[in-house]
């Protein structure tokens, strides 16, 4: 018998899903309950469990568009157990050709995620790994326990559009393709995030305000207890901790940059949900270190290091991509000596750090040589005054120059 295996539905609003990459080849043996693709949509990326065990027969390939409860494949139970060893046999024979796709939804593979044995969901058992800026929490789990993934408010007001039977045309001029041009369409998730960033400019009147930090204290705290620091916790003491440690407290003074924008209300947030921007081969993600007013040093730096792990190796969830009432990019990891970054909306501020430098400086009347680093502050002028947004980056500056005020220890 042959059990189809079918495009997921991964949100109320989504009518359409792409394959991002096949874990399993055509006509490998496969067992119930394991991972044989992944998923994306524009808001997630997911796996996609099998619901039986036997043969798989890949009918869509990897890069394709489909529908959501259209077949992508099958698996084929009769060819199972001693008879595995043929499943490529058989299962290329029964398949039928599907043209290659043009297209780089090869995605970052990861190796075969462990399942607890027992029942399988009556539906497609998916995991939610990756989003873009504004998705929407996990909102419960289905059969098996497994988590399902929900659309976010904003996509779900309204009907739902019904699939589109072809492409819509562009009504912006085309570019015309010169020898040497290599076409390449846009993930699903490139494109959320893209749609994400450009309704941000559309919508809040976003300014940017500049200031620099003499970094020195910084470095001269963290290059005496480093050692010690990771000898003892394990992990690196690194300067974001510093930074999301001076921006707490600035944001405690300044609250409105901790603030969102709701219709006409302005929504004062009495906890920080500190957002770090991570960029990844996919694109730019911000998961969310939640609570980050409660943590310590050490705190911080254990859900540092537990996001980028999880960042690095395509774990991410919805969850830990949710929310957030400020952001943290720092493009200096990169070489950026300045930058405007784009608001995460609904968030009405997000902090550029960039990279630290050695300028001559006026201290006391004498030209020094010191790490300098710029600062920008994004924020939404329809929420913050200049004043406001000044003084949030002159109060992180003080933290920073004076650490002894984040009350370092561990």
């Amino acid at each position: 018998m042959k059990h189809a295996i079918k495009a997921p539905s991964v949100g109320e609003s989504i009518t359409e899903v792409s394959i991002l990459k096949w874990r399993k080849q055509n006509g490998q043996a496969v067992k119930n309950g394991e991972v044989v693709l992944e998923i994306e949509s524009d808001k997630a990326t997911v796996e996609v469990a099998a619901e039986a065990t036997g043969a798989l027969i890949i009918t869509k390939q990897a890069g394709e568009r489909i529908p959501v409860g259209a077949v992508i494949g099958e698996i084929d139970d009769s060819v199972a157990g001693t008879a595995a060893a043929e499943a490529p046999k058989a299962a290329a024979a029964a398949a039928p050709s599907a043209p290659k796709s043009n297209g780089n939804g090869t995605g970052n593979g990861h190796g075969p995620s462990s399942r607890p044995s027992g029942p399988t969901p009556s539906g497609p058992a998916l995991t939610a790994q990756m989003a873009g800026p504004g998705t929407a929490p996990v909102r419960g789990h289905g059969g098996g326990g497994m988590a399902t993934v929900t659309s976010s408010p904003a996509a779900t007001r309204g009907p739902a559009p019904a699939p589109a039977s072809t492409p819509a045309v562009p009504t912006g001029p085309q570019y015309v393709d010169q020898p040497g041009d290599r076409r390449v369409p846009m993930s699903m998730l490139r494109q959320r995030i893209a749609e994400r960033l450009k309704s941000a400019q559309n919508t809040a009147a976003i300014l940017s305000t500049f200031n620099e930090v003499d970094m020195k204290p910084v470095m001269d705290l963290r290059n005496q207890h480093k050692d010690a620091f990771k000898a003892k916790h394990g992990v690196a003491l690194s300067f974001m901790s510093f930074f999301t440690r001076a921006s707490v407290e600035a944001l405690k003074l300044i609250p409105e940059v901790n603030a969102s924008m709701d219709g006409r209300d302005v929504v004062y947030h009495d906890y920080i949900d500190m957002g770090i921007a991570v960029g990844t081969e996919r694109g730019l993600v911000v998961p969310v270190i939640r609570g980050a007013d409660q943590l310590d040093f050490v705190g911080i730096e254990k859900k540092m290091t537990e996001i980028a792990g999880k960042a690095r190796d395509g774990k991410l969830t919805i969850a830990d991509l949710t929310g957030g009432t400020f952001t943290i990019s720092n493009g200096g990891t990169y070489g950026s000596l300045l930058s405007t970054p784009i608001l995460n909306p609904p968030q009405s501020g997000i902090l550029g750090m960039h990279k630290i430098q050695e300028r001559p400086v006026a201290i006391d009347g004498k030209v020094e040589i010191r790490p300098m680093m710029y600062l920008t502050l994004s924020y939404d002028h329809r929420i913050i005054d200049g004043k406001g947004a000044v003084t949030f980056l002159v109060h992180l500056r003080d933290f920073l120059e004076h650490p002894e005020k984040l009350k370092f220890s561990y």
